[in-house]
């Protein structure tokens, strides 16, 4: 690793706030054996749990509980490491806590034991925030993926493709030296052939951190239309609770409802919103505008539509507001009223679906819908968890291995692209990093880890 940590003592409290029948405070630094001595009145054995008094520097009892101490570089920080595993009251914690600064350590920031672990070799990259994603895991799903890549099958694969273009490197720039042969010679090895086989797994690999994304940051639906078309009900039914108000009165909805809800383990955003139609309200209009704003956020809107009516001129309306880049189903509600079918269908481009909320008829085509749309795979088997930058770099180096192969015949810019795809890779598991990124990641973790 091309930084080093600081070499200052940490500690803090390592479980969540609140009472618990246990508590832990973890320290990390070096040469914690005799701080140990001080903390516990005696030495520890590495790796054995040591049933502990643990007293203040007056000698008074603060608690008692188990110390274990794990000598570097076999803890997860690579430095010396000491647990206290004490009662879980915060008053207790706080004073173990305050105990431990008195004899040295200083507070920790969020994410510096994970730092430590990431800058001593102990973690890539990838696999320190997956650390942060198996603890906010959402879902069964997300966890098993998050833990996929703790375990560092993510990092695996980004290896495996930077070790390959390194190689087909080494062999274009020792083309360089001959330029007279350089085309022969890359044609002879099939440089273009590997390229194409890197192209590929590179492909494979985007596809599945795109599913391990969807786990992570879910997705946000944004259900829009004019007043009573359904909405509210509609989003009552995917939540499987009453969280929206429903009346026949139009305009009852007049700020966003949001409701987090897990499809075959993928986590939807579904956001209720203000009817749209023309008012004088001042507070309904203040719901329309809120309306507008959460379209511009979303990854997909359900337009509602009564079957009663069809789409009116208001709904084509609507639909000339929406960003072209938004994907969009067309949802005709209140089928059991019109003696409709309900199902899916593909008309004009879009998806089309016909349900009736109230009744729940046809929710489950919705929720397939939904999961087809957003590009789910169906399950989380191989799965592992990525975040926006993992697909940005991966975007990136993408870009790179389609410009090389436009220009393999340049060799000089066809190692250089190469290189460029190269380190977009290497930025996923930390090879190649800037501070201002670690500092970036790490801030956004829990203090403790």
């Amino acid at each position: 690793m091309t930084q080093s940590p600081n070499r200052d003592t940490i500690v803090a409290i390592a479980t969540a706030p609140g009472r618990g029948g246990v508590g832990v405070v973890r320290v990390s630094g070096t040469k914690l054996s005799d701080l140990a001595s001080v903390l516990v009145g005696k030495s520890l054995k590495p790796r054995h749990a040591h049933f502990a008094d643990f007293r203040a520097a007056d000698g008074e009892l603060i608690d008692q509980g188990i110390a274990l101490f794990f000598p570097g570089p076999h803890s997860f920080t690579g430095e010396d490491v000491l647990e206290l595993q004490g009662h879980g009251g915060p008053v207790v914690m706080q004073m173990l806590l305050r105990r431990c600064l008195e004899v040295g350590a200083r507070l920790a920031e969020p994410g510096e034991f994970t730092r430590r672990a990431f800058l001593n070799d102990k973690l890539d990259l990838a696999q320190a925030e997956s650390v942060a994603d198996l603890i906010d895991a959402g879902s069964e799903a997300a966890a098993r993926s998050a833990l996929r890549s703790l375990a560092g099958a993510f990092s695996t694969e980004i290896h495996t493709l930077v070790e390959q273009l390194i190689n087909l490197r080494m062999l274009v720039e020792a083309t360089l030296d001959f330029p007279e042969e350089d085309i022969d010679f890359l044609e002879a090895a099939d440089a273009r052939g590997k390229l194409a086989a890197i192209h590929a797994q590179l492909e494979r690999v985007a596809r599945t951190a795109k599913q391990g994304s969807l786990l992570r940051e879910g997705m946000h639906v944004v259900l829009i239309g004019q007043p009573n078309v359904g909405k509210s009900s509609l989003m009552n039914a995917l939540a499987g609770e009453e969280v929206a108000i429903v009346t026949d009165i139009a305009g009852t909805t007049r700020d966003t409802v949001r409701e987090l809800i897990q499809l075959d383990g993928v986590p939807m955003h579904i956001i209720d919103t203000a009817g749209l139609r023309e008012t004088t309200d001042t507070v309904e209009k203040i719901g329309i505008e809120r309306t507008w704003a959460a379209v511009e956020k979303a990854d997909l809107a359900l337009l509602l539509i009564d079957s009663r009516e069809g789409i009116t001129e208001h709904d084509l309306s609507i639909l000339a507001r929406l960003p072209d880049s938004l994907p969009r189903v067309h949802v005709f509600n209140k089928v059991d009223l019109t003696g409709e079918s309900v199902g899916h269908a593909e008309e004009d481009g879009h998806a089309v679906l016909r349900l009736s909320a109230k009744a729940g008829l046809g929710l489950d085509e919705l929720k397939h819908t939904l999961l087809k749309m957003v590009g789910w795979g169906g399950s989380d088997a191989g799965v592992f968890l990525a975040r926006e930058r993992h697909l940005d770099a991966i975007r990136k180096a993408t870009q790179h291995l389609i410009t090389a192969a436009l220009i393999w015949q340049q060799v000089e810019l066809f190692a250089e692209e190469l290189r460029l795809a190269q380190n977009d890779l290497a930025t996923i598991t930390g090879e190649f990093s800037a501070d201002d990124l670690l500092g970036e990641i790490f801030s956004r973790f829990c203090i403790g880890k």
